[in-house]
Parts: C-alpha cells; sequence; structure tokens
C-alpha cells in the first residue's frame, strides 16, 4: 500500500482551507492535466464510455437505416457530449482535486509541484495576489492580507 507519511499539523493548510471556505481565495486545477490517466481524480467510466456509446450510436445508425442518420447521432452526440457532459466532468475532477489536495499537506505539496494548482486572492483596496507553481504556497497563503474581498460575490454579479 502506497501511504503517504503522517504529516504533522499546518497552519498555513488550515487558514488556506478557511480562506478558501470563505470564498476570500479561489483555488484553481489544470484541468487537463488532473483529467488524465494516472492521477487519482482520473475516472476512465466517465470519459471513455460516453464517447464510446455515441460512435457506436452512430456506427449503428449508419449501417443500419442511412449515412445521414448515422451523421446526425454523431452531431447530436457531440452537441451532448461538449455541452451537458463535459461541464460536468470538469466541475467533478475539480471537486474530486479539491478534496484531494485539501485533504493533506502532503497531497497539496506534490500536486503544488506538479503545476496543476493556483491560488488567487484580491483585496479590498484592489489588489490582486496570485500564487503558481514556481511561488511558495505556504508563504505566499501567510503573506496575504486581512481585507480580502469575497470573490464568490464578484462572480455573481458577472453572471
Amino acid at each position: 500500500m502506497n501511504a503517504m507519511p503522517p504529516v504533522p499539523p499546518s497552519p498555513e493548510l488550515d487558514r488556506l482551507r478557511e480562506l478558501l471556505h470563505a470564498d476570500k481565495v479561489k483555488l484553481g486545477v489544470h484541468i487537463r492535466k488532473m483529467n488524465s490517466l494516472g492521477t487519482p481524480v482520473y475516472r476512465a467510466f466517465e470519459n471513455v464510455a460516453p464517447a464510446a456509446a455515441i460512435l457506436v450510436g452512430s456506427f449503428g445508425s449508419t449501417v443500419l437505416v442511412h449515412w445521414y442518420l448515422g451523421a446526425a447521432v454523431l452531431a447530436a452526440g457531440c452537441w451532448w457530449w461538449l455541452t451537458k457532459h463535459m461541464p460536468r466532468v470538469k466541475d467533478g475532477v475539480f471537486d474530486r482535486t479539491a478534496a484531494l489536495v485539501l485533504s493533506n499537506q502532503a497531497q497539496l505539496d506534490y500536486w503544488w509541484s506538479r503545476g496543476v494548482l493556483s491560488l488567487y486572492a484580491k483585496a479590498a483596496s484592489g489588489q490582486e495576489y496570485a500564487a503558481i507553481r514556481k511561488h511558495d504556497w505556504r508563504q505566499w497563503v501567510l503573506d496575504l492580507p486581512e481585507d480580502l474581498q469575497t470573490l464568490g460575490a464578484e462572480r455573481r454579479e458577472e453572471e
């Protein structure tokens, strides 16, 4: 079993969790990297099975009826894939990644070093703070001012 070694409690991770819960900091996840074979959040069934069903349906319609129907089934399947299915996959990958990296400091350190995570915050003064792989996320969290804007309200205004 490949268990992560125990890591002592981290005040930086605790503060990051609090800021994320209060919508003062946004977590960014590189969806394409995390939705790849070999990551713990990848689900092969949600990626492969729908595409296979669309192709089998299209080929079956072409063989049994006419290529017009096969093309229509393929077009409808692609529309469904892009507009209905992929947003759910993206949200699922984000949620699973967030739960994974916030569960353990070692996980956060590992995925941070792989460049799949980013952090963003905005102060009440308008100053923006961002952290990516080249930054130390611990120091970034500690250096954040106390007067951060709530980012959730800003997002709702744009919609």
